[in-house]
């Protein structure tokens, strides 16, 4: 997903400034973020909201890096266009995308790193539609966990850390014994506000982020290793 920059971000987007250890210290379960996280959606969701941002005479440019990573009613809503019906723009939105996976794809080693975790011990927690997130795992080639929670299933989005509080929940975890991957300022304040440890995947930005969370560019580069107690540590592996 592309990096958005500081003078890009709405205010509620402030950039977070603490981080906790991540690596080689154990977490009851591995939260993941989906687009630009665990695949790259990128031309196909710049196509459909490109489309949609020159119907309304949006200025394209200034326009996609604040979507990214955040439901699209809440994008929409924000930002109060004149007889805009936000639900009904959404779902018109969310049917182009379903209709448009070409290019999406996994990021390096994801599949392999997901397919290593114990089932149970992890989830996706998405800004995507259910419908939407479905297709776009199954196009990318991505295992299906037993825990997503979608745009669907809270009433705020991102940055609301309200997601992934509900996904440790489902697995039965508290948020704070969780690791976080995420790649967009308003999915790392969620993460952050649930209080969860929190690491960077920068596979898709176009620019540096601010941040003080670890930064991954793939998951080629670490491993997950599950102890007697079926907690999981993220370490580093060499290439």
């Amino acid at each position: 997903m592309r990096c958005i920059l500081p003078s890009q971000l709405p205010q509620v987007f402030a950039l977070p400034s603490s981080a906790r250890p991540v690596f080689d210290r154990p977490f009851s379960a591995f939260l993941f973020d989906m687009d630009g996280t665990i695949i790259n959606s990128i031309p196909a969701t710049e196509r459909v909201w490109t489309r949609w941002a020159l119907k309304h005479g949006l200025d394209v440019a200034t326009f996609l890096p604040i979507m990214h990573g955040v439901r699209g009613i809440d994008t929409i809503t924000r930002l109060g266009l004149p007889g805009v019906d936000p639900v009904a723009e959404a779902k018109e939105v969310e049917r182009e995308e379903m209709e448009d996976v070409d290019g999406v794809v996994a990021i390096p080693g994801a599949i392999a790193f997901l397919t290593s975790l114990p089932a149970g011990r992890w989830g996706i927690v998405t800004s995507a539609p259910v419908a939407l997130a479905r297709r776009r795992l199954a196009a990318a080639g991505i295992p299906l966990p037993e825990v997503i929670v979608t745009a669907d299933d809270v009433t705020k989005g991102k940055p609301a850390p309200d997601g992934y509080k509900l996904g440790a929940s489902r697995l039965g975890v508290d948020p704070a014994d969780c690791l976080v991957f995420e790649d967009v300022p308003a999915g790392i304040l969620a993460g952050e506000s649930a209080g969860a440890g929190v690491v960077v995947i920068t596979a898709t930005h176009h620019h540096p982020i601010e941040t003080s969370h670890p930064l991954l560019n793939s998951y080629e580069g670490v491993a997950a290793k599950q102890d007697g107690d079926g907690k999981l540590t993220l370490v580093r592996i060499a290439n």
